[in-house]
């Protein structure tokens, strides 16, 4: 017969050591975890160790024990919780649960009473009882049937009290651990014990007299010293002392220990916790994760001839791209599920099939998919349209969980606990390994991800419904994705002889630029080496050095615009600079994305990718084209209409960010200045310096645009100095006037911070969450970052929204008014169309309608249009 052995956790002191032992750690929605996994991996070791047939969490149920009734100020002297730390038990509660961990709490009783008692009814059946604490109160438990375990260093690093170590260690007995806190007391408890007697002190008395009892007694025949004193005058303090620190054994329970057998964890449920917590390296190190990543055996056909009766008015679908790139690499198959049956059907056979393609794009058959914007974008190029998206995984994981990075099934799928499914690279292979597997793996891959998706929506809804997301996932981003999808395959033609003329003009004016840089410096260097350009303008040229790196002097930006009134040549090097990048990265990277069949670009937007819910755009990133240098600006000559006599219109946002923050803080005096139509910058200027209109000059005006759009993202004192060269002191000034005149701006930023410190996150118009988990940091830059993010994100994420919600509607008022005009390009605030020159009166009128009325805010929303034959003239 197995001999039981029980497990006794006191946790709320293991929460508090693990808390106090780990960095501050959180997951995804800025929860604190530090404590929760601290006290896992202790957890786990031991559970590792000793096997236990029984086990129980013990917690203090609230801070009145029936020991106050005694001394109202014990543990009167302990900190409140850190809120980092109390934000935790109930994950830690639920981490319990999933371990299928018995935990039980007592009302007027500590831990230490319901683990005492325990113990001691164990000890009369011959259990072996293991207790752990971070307390070493409890060593007093000690018997030749109970071990302490006591954590040292850390969590998991633990000293283990029997009757013989606690002999060894202090030459008592464990019962006299109890006379020995009534004589030293114990701080961490508030336990006061005797003035001025210290462990040492008391463990002599103690081996002299046996116990504070036997001491009193002889207390009479001890000689007259000064501890004598101590002692006799605290006598009724040493032993409400020593009965503080008595646990309590005979608790009035109502759990038996035929009521803690452990069972073992629940898979399932505590893989759920550790993904909700983002324990990620001990999911991938726990022998279970690793059954669960063995995979489930998949019953899946492969089809050879597709018939009717395949598809069904749902199902879940992935088609499997060969790269990222998908305009331009190849589909390998599709898969398709309605849950019951799976299917996989070859490319070869799936392309041009009729069956299937009137399946894709009725749009009463609902589908669930990956990723639907590839999906519909690789679908177009073989001929085959894709209607009826019901579900996205990517759009819906990112709405979620905005920090998720990758967009492979297995990772999305993974970070919501489900494991069935195998990354591209476990199968394909990386870099210059990667091959298509053989047709069976690739068939069994590609079902298993259309499984995952299919598992995953009911999960991914669900999330988003509890957030009060649904409508913004639905109504918003899921349209959103067809219709960049169309935007990408249409693509934007590139004039490529215009950027080649560009580059050679370009090459031309660096060559001069070169030759005076060697005049000015004395000599031939490598411009681009940092290292040469360094000895040039600091041991040559003898400028003043301004900042180091570990392999010489910094030749960085920021450097070399601080010297530029030290030397020409600086001037010189920023302008080389610039112009190179322009033209190695702007016009010759341009040119190699051009697609050779149809001369345009067909630029991926990232709808998933940002914290602020802006798009993004790569292959190639046209949100990044320089615009200040003329040079820059220029380069948009080249994207021209794919049509002959077509013009480009262009249409962007006045100063959004602006007008949503007047509608956030609802400033009566910003809202007012929006209503009238007024020049922000004036009015702004007007109010803080104290001036009419009339007075506002160029300067005023600068600096009120830029403290204006610095307020959005939170500008310092410092970076306005900076912005304005001016000092910090001057700044600060502005920035303080600026907030006085506007109070509705600075109410809001205080409010929005204080949610976020509450929440954990901040939300934008249209519910979009970002989370913040520095935001409560002990560490002030990593606050402070955090409090900036929470000022700026539900403003620019706002925006982010306004302009997504215009592509919508102004692509369903293009079809509705039987418009050839199409939408290209989203750039930042500004949307880019090609249109017949017949329909530019009609885009005049109906654009702006569309794009002012996209979301209504206390304030107007104001576009601006032109067109041209090129972006550079519709700008």
């Amino acid at each position: 017969m197995t001999k039981e052995k029980l497990l006794l956790l006191d946790g709320n002191s293991l929460a508090y050591r693990a808390f106090f032992a780990l960095p501050l750690l959180t997951n995804d929605s800025g929860i604190h975890t530090n404590a929760v996994y601290g006290f896992t991996t202790m957890l786990q070791k031991i559970l590792e160790e000793e096997q236990p047939t029984k086990m129980l969490v013990a917690f203090d149920a609230g801070k009145t024990t029936f020991r106050h009734e005694s001394y109202g100020e014990y543990k009167g002297g302990r900190q409140k919780t850190p809120p980092e730390l109390s934000e935790q038990f109930p994950y830690l509660r639920k981490l319990i649960d999933a371990y299928g961990i018995k935990r039980y709490e007592l009302p007027m009783y500590e831990a230490d009473d319901i683990i005492g008692t325990l113990a001691k009814q164990a000890a009369t059946e011959q259990t072996e009882v293991i207790i752990v604490s971070g307390d070493k109160d409890l060593t007093q438990l000690a018997t030749d049937q109970v071990t302490v375990y006591i954590t040292r260093k850390g969590i998991t690093d633990m000293e283990k009290y029997t009757p013989a170590h606690i002999e060894e260690k202090y030459g008592l007995a464990p019962l006299q651990i109890i006379d020995m806190k009534g004589l030293m007391g114990d701080a961490s408890d508030n336990i006061p014990g005797v003035p001025g007697v210290g462990e040492k002190t008391a463990i002599k008395l103690l081996k002299e007299h046996g116990s504070v009892e036997a001491l009193y007694t002889a207390i009479d025949d001890m000689k007259a010293s000064k501890m004598k004193e101590k002692l006799v005058a605290n006598e009724e303090q040493a032993h409400l002392s020593k009965q503080l620190a008595t646990i309590y054994t005979e608790a009035p329970i109502e759990v038996g220990l035929d009521e803690l057998a452990y069972p073992g964890p629940n898979e399932e449920e505590l893989i759920a916790v550790w993904q909700e917590l983002g324990f990620k390296s001990l999911i991938e190190k726990s022998d279970f994760a690793d059954e669960v990543k063995e995979q489930a055996e998949l019953k899946f056909n492969v089809v050879n001839e597709i018939t009717a009766d395949l598809f069904k008015d749902v199902m879940a679908v992935h088609v499997e791209l060969e790269n990222e790139h998908y305009h331009s690499c190849h589909a390998l198959g599709i898969s398709l599920t309605d849950g019951k049956e799976t299917v996989y059907i070859p490319m070869d056979i799936a392309s041009g099939n009729r069956l299937l393609k009137d399946w894709l794009k009725d749009p009463s058959k609902k589908k669930y998919i990956a990723d639907s914007k590839a999906t519909q974008a690789i679908l177009q190029r073989v001929d085959i349209e894709l209607q009826g998206v019901e579900f996205d995984l990517l759009l819906a994981s990112y709405i979620v969980k905005p920090s998720i990075s990758g967009d492979d099934v297995a990772t999305l799928a993974k970070e919501f606990g489900y494991t069935d499914v195998q990354s591209n690279e476990a199968i394909y292979g990386k870099g210059a390994k990667w091959v298509v597997p053989a047709s069976d793996i690739l068939a069994e891959h590609v079902s298993r991800k259309a499984v995952a998706v299919w598992n995953l929506q009911p999960v991914l809804e669900e999330k988003l419904q509890q957030n009060e997301q649904f409508e913004l996932y639905k109504n918003l981003e899921l349209p959103l994705a067809s219709i960049l999808g169309k935007m990408e395959s249409e693509g934007i033609k590139v004039d490529v002889p215009t950027l080649e003329k560009m580059g050679a003009d370009l090459a031309a004016k660096l060559e001069i630029i070169e030759k005076d840089i060697y005049e000015l410096a004395g000599e031939k260097f490598n411009i681009n080496s940092p290292k040469q350009l360094g000895v040039i303008l600091f041991d040559k040229l003898g400028l003043p050095v301004i900042k180091k790196t570990k392999t010489g002097y910094s030749t960085a930006a920021d450097v070399l615009e601080k010297l530029q009134s030290e030397h020409d040549v600086v001037k010189h090097i920023l302008t080389y600079r610039t112009l190179a990048k322009l033209k190695s990265t702007y016009i010759e990277g341009l040119v190699k994305e051009v697609h050779d069949e149809d001369s345009k670009v067909h630029t991926r937007f990232q709808q998933a990718l940002t914290a602020t819910g802006r798009l993004s755009s790569t292959d190639p990133n046209l949100q990044n084209i320089p615009i200040r240098l003329e040079e820059g600006r220029k380069i948009r000559q080249a994207f021209v209409p794919s049509q002959e006599g077509w013009v480009l219109f262009a249409a962007d946002y006045s100063q959004i960010e602006l007008r949503v923050l007047a509608h956030m803080c609802e400033d009566p005096a910003l809202v007012d200045a929006f209503k009238q139509g007024m020049d922000i910058h004036t009015r702004t200027a007007m109010d803080v310096f104290k001036v009419s209109a009339e007075e506002v000059d160029s300067n005023m005006r600068r600096a009120a645009k830029a403290v204006n759009f610095g307020i959005v993202y939170g500008i310092s004192d410092y970076g306005l100095s900076q912005n304005l060269d001016i000092t910090r002191k001057e700044a600060a000034t502005f920035i303080e006037n600026y907030l006085a005149s506007f109070p509705g701006v600075k109410g809001y930023m205080d409010s929005v911070v204080q949610e976020a410190k509450l929440k954990g996150y901040v939300t934008t118009i249209l519910n979009r969450r970002r989370y913040l988990p520095d935001i409560t940091s002990s560490n002030f830059n990593l606050r402070s970052f955090a409090e900036r993010t929470a000022m700026n994100t539900p403003i620019q994420g706002s925006a982010a929204d306004i302009i997504k919600k215009a592509m919508i509607d102004m692509d369903a008022r293009l079809r509705s008014e039987g418009l050839r005009s199409r939408l290209l390009l989203q750039v930042h605030d500004e949307l880019i169309f090609e249109a017949p020159p017949q329909e530019i009166e009609i885009l005049e009128r109906i654009v702006p309608e569309v794009m002012e009325h996209a979301i209504e805010l206390l304030v107007p929303l104001k576009v601006d249009f032109s067109y041209g034959a090129s972006w550079y003239e519709a700008k």
